[in-house]
């Protein structure tokens, strides 16, 4: 099944230019990349893939493996290349990418025969806060505008964060991801504003979340602030926190992913549970 799995051309999100592009390289043009199950495995729900890498790169082990583990399981994918800090942009370049990603998603749904109502945003370190940015800020769309994707609604169905990056305040943010975001010296609004855990409502979709005890690069209360804060406005999520591993585990195998981490079987399981996949 997974030899048959069909990685795309990347499609610009905004066949024009991106809002605010700097130039006109790969840098700056955002892309989706689609990544196919087997006909005979498709079962309609999607993903939005956003890598980590701390918004100076993209990590392709958090797009490109987890989109292929997807794949196996009728989950049709698209892998995001978004803007970042070490090619000069700032927020909202990367949240501009993020929603629209969302949008073109659900605009193009009848054509990679998605139901629009069973599509999800993963992301991991960087990339989760990029998911969780979205999972706060989304929006209804616009439906007075010309683009017909952007009178699509923003709002995940449900969210996947591995080892997120949560929020921007200390003690507990990860600088390098605040600094090549937000820049050198964010204000104070600028700060609680992109800090996840602060911007939760009653509709933030339902999550599932892991990290580890022994992760040293984004610190696991991340992970906690974010499912207290899921629980004091009554979202449904799971919470997982392993005692062993290290930042950046992804997957933690190699393809064909014959015996992935934990964390991917019960996130399977919590799909299922919320009749995402069967």
């Amino acid at each position: 099944m997974l030899s048959r799995a069909d990685m795309q051309t990347p499609i610009p999100l905004w066949p024009n230019g991106a809002p605010g592009a700097l130039g006109a390289s790969s840098n700056d043009v955002p892309t989706l990349t689609p990544y196919l199950p087997d006909p005979t495995n498709a079962a309609g729900p999607a993903m939005v893939i956003c890598p980590g890498g701390g918004y100076q790169h993209l990590a392709p082990h958090e797009g490109n493996d987890y989109a292929l583990w997807l794949n196996q399981h009728g989950v049709t994918c698209f892998v995001l290349k978004y803007r970042l800090g070490s090619n000069g942009y700032h927020y909202p370049a990367e949240f501009q990418d993020d929603a629209r990603a969302m949008r073109w998603v659900r605009a193009h749904a009848a054509d990679y025969k998605i139901d629009p109502h069973r599509i999800g945003i993963m992301g991991s370190s960087a990339g989760g806060h990029m998911a969780s940015m979205l999972m706060t800020h989304f929006d209804a769309g616009d439906p007075k505008s010309s683009d017909p994707i952007e009178q699509q609604s923003s709002r995940p169905d449900l969210g996947i964060l591995c080892y997120a990056v949560i929020t921007m305040e200390d003690p507990f943010a990860h600088k390098g991801s605040r600094e090549f975001l937000l820049g050198k010296n964010p204000s104070f609004k600028l700060v609680r504003q992109l800090s996840s855990e602060l911007q939760v409502t009653t509709n933030t979709p339902p999550c599932f979340m892991w990290t580890t005890f022994e992760d040293k690069t984004v610190p696991m209360e991340n992970t906690m602030m974010f499912a207290d804060a899921l629980r004091k406005h009554g979202v449904p999520f799971a919470l997982h926190v392993y005692v062993k591993g290290h930042h950046g585990l992804g997957l933690g195998d190699k393809p064909p992913f014959a015996h992935p981490l934990p964390w991917a079987n019960e996130c399977l399981l919590w799909l299922q549970q919320q009749g995402f996949v069967k």
